[in-house]
């Protein structure tokens, strides 16, 4: 979703090589369709995905386009304007104009359309690679989201327990409604989404190999993992393609509990080291163990019943702060990051005060299908629909998986808690509630409250540093088989304007909202073009991509400032949207910038906040009292427009 953007300006240290001898070709004229299909041939583009026998494009969904050169480079160069002077866009243009002009271009962008010929979608495969299991910092922090659910208060262990059976019972019922394909599809507007990424969620495993990780699915398993006090269990929760009963799992949680009283051995923390580190790790690790490694890899998920976070709670500037913290990282070494196995998709954490929440890796899925299975959970339970499900036949209960800990795997750990330590001590975020208002009042405006939001991240941030922000916001392309992600780069020349004209005391309050509007309606028109897979990002990845795989040098526009400067995104944002009182958190894909997602309710929105502590420049408690009174602002001279035309 948001972090990977940071590999587009760094993607000479990440990736997967093309296989075999390197085809090195000359780039001084056209390929021909002969030498094209000699590429294809050559495995240098490779096979799909989505295999033919697998029905790899059930909805019938088109596929996802490859834009023009011409149209994407105008587009960059146009992107470019606020964040560079006048010198540096000339010099830029120059390049972009020669790069244009060029065979090397012709030649990389041909490849490109061969590559869209041959596979269900072009950018697919590059992508989940590239961005994801190429990706070889921690997952914690740098790609993993944290995602709320609605806390609870526990006043027992037996409460939190119960709870726990509750949303157990209401993950399986959800996994079955996708397996009997009972889910009801996602649209945009009148057209069908790819729902494929629902089909990931439960099973799914990331594995640690070098130089690029790997997904192991296994949808059809039959068990999940219950971790307490860095112990891990195996509990059987479907026979017969039906769950056990509630009081059934509860039964059982009582009995993980009694058996795990006193922390062990944290060997879940070494998922949560570099993508090299652990991969080392993984090898010492599987010496005996590999039983209780498949056990935990094949689970349709994990459910974390935590201790307290470190200190207290006026440690935290709120609750949900402190939540965020435990669903990102887990607190350390001396609190929850052993309680993990970060490479799984789906892990549900209950934490003893009620913090309640997940965690996923996100190689599989965005964070908007989580999202609708977090709303989903939280009805399921606030009707107590698992009351409903009978006793199962079968009731096996949990099996404890034994680890046999090496010396090597011993001072492993020592050196992924050094790490998590550091990670974590690094790592600041603030989650908060706009209560002034939410969709109701920019709706009542008759305008877009997504764009509404940008704006006010673009304005906030020029009235902290007097400079504008390169700025990310994610746009699905489920529109299209196969289809992720594109990038909306909402810093424009009007996002500037309006931040620019807020701040001038001279410009009167009509002057304000029109400059508010332009800047809202350049977002809607960039994020409907991304929305149709016509952003310049992902064109300019994989020329890239085309430019490594053939040989090539790159060009020189992709070492420029302009590229370098548009591509480190100081705001990277999403808007993963509940409509339970929830919020999503990340950690930032620049080291100097911010991570922020938001979910706009009707009347309030949810946000949460990421910075390094490394970076000086960063202040993410600064960054809500500038959030809140820009939107206060904003309000402010929409209301007072309006009244004067009365």
């Amino acid at each position: 979703m948001w972090l990977v953007l940071t590999l587009v300006s760094s993607l000479s240290n990440v990736g997967r090589s093309v296989p075999g001898a390197m085809l090195r070709v000359s780039l001084s004229r056209a390929p021909t369709k002969a030498w094209m299909q000699q590429l294809v041939s050559a495995n240098l583009v490779k096979s799909s995905t989505r295999t033919l026998a697998s029905n790899p494009n059930p909805q019938n969904l088109p596929k996802q386009p490859l834009p023009k050169l011409q149209a994407t480079l105008e587009k960059y160069l146009q992107t470019l304007t606020p964040l560079l002077s006048n010198e540096e866009h000339a010099v830029t243009t120059k390049l972009v104009k020669e790069f244009e002009c060029s065979a090397t271009a012709d030649t990389l962008q041909k490849y490109l359309e061969q590559r869209a010929k041959c596979k269900l979608n072009w950018l697919e495969e590059w992508w989940l690679n590239t961005a994801y299991l190429g990706f070889r910092y921690p997952v914690v922090v740098h790609s993993s989201p944290g995602q709320s659910i609605p806390f609870e208060t526990f006043e027992s262990e037996d409460d939190r327990l119960t709870y726990t059976s509750k949303l157990i019972l209401a993950a399986l019922s959800y996994k079955m409604i996708i397996d009997e394909k009972k889910m009801p599809v996602d649209k945009m507007g009148k057209f069908e989404l790819d729902m494929e990424q629902y089909n990931k969620i439960f099973g799914t495993c990331r594995m640690p190999k070098k130089p690029i990780d790997f997904l192991c699915y296994n949808r059809n398993s039959k068990h999940i993992i219950i971790m307490h006090k860095n112990h891990f269990f195996r509990l059987n929760v479907l026979h017969n393609d039906k769950p056990l009963s509630q009081k059934q799992i509860f039964d059982h949680l009582k009995c993980v509990i009694t058996q795990s009283s006193e922390k062990t051995v944290p060997i879940g923390v070494l998922t949560s080291d570099d993508r090299d580190n652990w991969t080392k790790f993984y090898e010492d690790l599987c010496t005996g163990n590999e039983k209780s490694l498949t056990d935990v890899q094949q689970s349709l998920f994990l459910v974390c019943l935590d201790d307290a976070m470190p200190g207290v709670d006026s440690d935290y500037p709120n609750k949900q702060t402190k939540g965020g913290y435990q669903l990102i990282h887990g607190g350390g070494s001396c609190a929850n990051s052993g309680n993990r196995w970060f490479d799984k998709t789906v892990q549900f954490i209950i934490g003893c005060d009620g913090i309640l929440g997940l965690t996923y890796e996100h190689s599989p899925s965005e964070g908007q299908p989580i999202a609708y299975m977090v709303d989903f959970l939280y009805n399921f339970i606030k009707k107590d629909s698992g009351t409903a499900i009978p006793d199962n036949t079968t009731n096996e209960g949990p099996t404890k998986l034994c680890f046999e800990i090496s010396d090597a795997t011993t001072k492993n750990i020592e050196k992924a808690e050094s790490n998590i330590d550091q990670l974590v001590a690094n790592f600041d975020l603030r989650c908060f509630k706009f209560e002034g208002y939410g969709k109701d009042f920019i709706k009542q405006q008759k305008l877009s409250p997504d764009s509404y939001i940008q704006m006010a991240m673009q304005y906030a941030f020029y009235k902290m540093n007097g400079f504008p922000a390169a700025h990310y916001e994610s746009a699905a392309t489920r529109k299209y088989v196969g289809g992720r992600t594109e990038t909306i780069r909402s810093c424009s020349a009007e996002s500037l304007a309006f931040a620019k004209t807020m701040l001038d005391k001279c410009k009167s309050d009509e002057e304000k909202v029109a400059a508010l509007k332009a800047a809202i309606d350049a977002h809607k028109k960039y994020a409907v073009q991304a929305l149709e897979g016509h952003g310049v990002d992902r064109h300019l990845l994989g020329l890239r991509l085309a430019a490594r795989e053939l040989g090539s040098d790159l060009p020189a526009l992709f070492s420029d400032v302009g590229f370098t400067r548009s591509t480190n995104f100081l705001l990277s944002t999403s808007q993963v949207a509940t409509k339970c009182d929830a919020v999503m958190g990340y950690g930032p894909t620049s080291p100097e910038g911010y991570g922020c997602c938001y979910n706009p309710r009707e009347h309030d929105i949810n946000f949460a906040v990421s910075r390094f502590t490394d970076c000086p420049k960063t202040n993410v408690e600064q960054f809500e009292n500038c959030m809140t009174q820009c939107l206060c602002d904003m309000q402010r001279v929409l209301t007072k427009a309006q009244k004067s035309k009365l």
